[in-house]
């Protein structure tokens, strides 16, 4: 099994995933530069967070344009898995991988802190090690992280199990209170139809060793991973 992570000028995540994914999981793991366009020998693909292009113009707007994204809509189309994290779920977005957009926060204000998830759905590869409506804590930063649907869209998504993960309290309560950034019916991260592409704004790489203060990310990896094996 072999790990890919995009690189595009300003990520700054990258090597974080490869940590989780080369060094904890200890699998084949390759960075690939954004003008690269031959990914298929790429399990998964992940989509790391940081500043693609400055995030100029709009979050993620200017990266859907490298070469590599081609390619990463034909290994989605094949069913391969595509995991967009931060920045990576805004570009995910931007390139029609995935439904809505990211805007800026409710308060306008860049945020840096944990935050509580309730677990949607346990029947993907991404989180078959959780348990359905399981409580998890993951690190959060972003700017523009406010998830945004149109009605139709956001009824779509819903009424598909779309949504993956999101915003509650300690013990998954959703309410006003436990949204840190106003996204739309506490969305913190949602899927395709398919369910092989998925996009969060919290960071499980940040959560995958003790040291971090947490590891409730750790096991997102851990099942994709599971999920890949039994599929060889």
């Amino acid at each position: 099994m072999k790990f890919g992570i995009l690189v595009f000028p300003g990520s700054n995540c990258d090597r974080d995933v490869a940590t989780v994914t080369s060094g904890i999981l200890q699998q084949p793991t390759r960075l690939i530069w954004h003008s690269d366009t031959d990914i298929s020998d790429c399990d998964v693909i992940v989509v790391p967070g940081g500043f693609s292009y400055g995030d100029y113009l709009r979050c993620g707007a200017i990266a859907r344009f490298a070469p590599v994204m081609k390619s990463l809509q034909e290994h989605a189309a094949k069913g391969k898995y595509v995991l967009g994290i931060c920045n990576g779920f805004q570009i995910l977005t931007e390139s029609g991988l995935l439904q809505g957009a990211l805007v800026r926060n409710r308060d306008l204000h860049f945020i840096c802190d944990r935050a509580p998830l309730r677990v949607e759905r346990n029947d993907l590869a991404f989180t078959k090690k959780y348990q359905k409506q399981q409580v998890i804590s993951l690190p959060i930063a972003h700017g523009e992280g406010c998830y945004f649907a149109d009605d139709d869209t956001l009824k779509e998504l819903e009424d598909n199990h779309q949504v993956v993960f999101r915003y509650s309290d300690a013990i998954g309560n959703i309410t006003d209170e436990a949204n840190p950034n106003g996204s739309i019916s506490n969305i913190a991260g949602i899927c395709n139809k398919q369910g092989n592409v998925l996009g969060m704004m919290p960071h499980p790489e940040r959560a995958a060793e003790g040291i971090l203060g947490g590891t409730d990310g750790k096991a997102l990896f851990e099942g994709l991973l599971e999920g890949l094996l039994v599929n060889a």
